[in-house]
């Protein structure tokens, strides 16, 4: 194996919720390795800067507005990334969404719902397209749903994010199974990382301690080192690797 193997070089990626934390620093990631990236989120402003950043870089990127719920913005996003670089062999499902934390019995359905559409739906719907043009060119491709610890463990005071987190699990192990050898697909599973999406948790003196007793390296992770374990399960070096959910969490769950 040489390094090589890691380089994205050639690859077109298309990185939902790439506007910032952990979707951010896989786009910029990904760019360094080569790739050519269309990030994608709601919010125009916040793609742009991170844009900004792969070009700033060196690397290539277009930002593309759309929503993981609309099955129309999808296909416009794919059409894009095929439009300006070609067809998208790389897709890393990172949107995601957590307004929730406290006991299910005061979780109202509505909620439970919209959880579940992001999340995991979500996953779903990006992936279905992305499968179903690789397909049809008969072609080959990586996918990379982005999972939590929270795939393989119960995450007190968090249901609905903990069910979408494994459903995304159990659909990566049948997708991969399913669509192998032309589609590799895995699950990355962070623990908690610094961004914004964490930022409730890491701000209450009493929660942040209590996690951080259950973390062996005794820290939170920064977006960047999650980011390097998408760029390894897109590249060459994981060729062999589909149908896995890679745990990134610092030991959390190893307790």
């Amino acid at each position: 194996m040489t390094l090589d193997m890691f380089s994205l070089d050639g690859s077109v990626a298309v990185v939902t919720g790439g506007s910032r934390g952990i979707g951010e620093a896989i786009a910029v990631a990904m760019a360094d390795a080569g790739a050519a990236v269309v990030p994608v989120a709601r919010s125009e402003d916040a793609l742009d800067a991170t844009v900004d950043r792969i070009h700033d870089a060196g690397g290539d990127a277009v930002a593309c507005v759309g929503d993981v719920t609309d099955e129309a913005d999808i296909e416009r996003v794919f059409d894009t990334a095929e439009r300006e670089f070609g067809p998208v062999d790389t897709l890393v499902n990172n949107a995601g969404t957590n307004p929730f934390f406290g006991d299910a019995t005061d979780l109202d359905t509505e909620t439970w719902e919209h959880i579940m559409d992001v999340n995991a739906t979500g996953t779903f719907r990006c992936t279905r397209e992305f499968a179903t043009r690789v397909t049809d060119r008969d072609g080959e491709g990586s996918v990379t749903n982005i999972g939590s610890v929270g795939s393989v463990v119960g995450l007190p005071s968090q249901a609905p994010y903990t069910a979408s987190k494994h459903a995304i699990a159990g659909m990566t192990k049948t997708l991969a199974a399913d669509w192998a050898p032309e589609v590799r697909v895995n699950c990355l599973a962070p623990g908690y990382v610094i961004t914004e999406f964490t930022e409730g948790v890491r701000g209450n003196d009493e929660i942040r301690e209590e996690l951080l007793d259950g973390i062996p390296a005794d820290r939170f992770a920064d977006p960047e080192e999650i980011a390097g374990t998408a760029v390894y399960l897109a590249s060459d070096a994981a060729g062999y690797v589909t149908g896995e959910v890679h745990v990134v969490d610092g030991g959390l769950a190893a307790i």
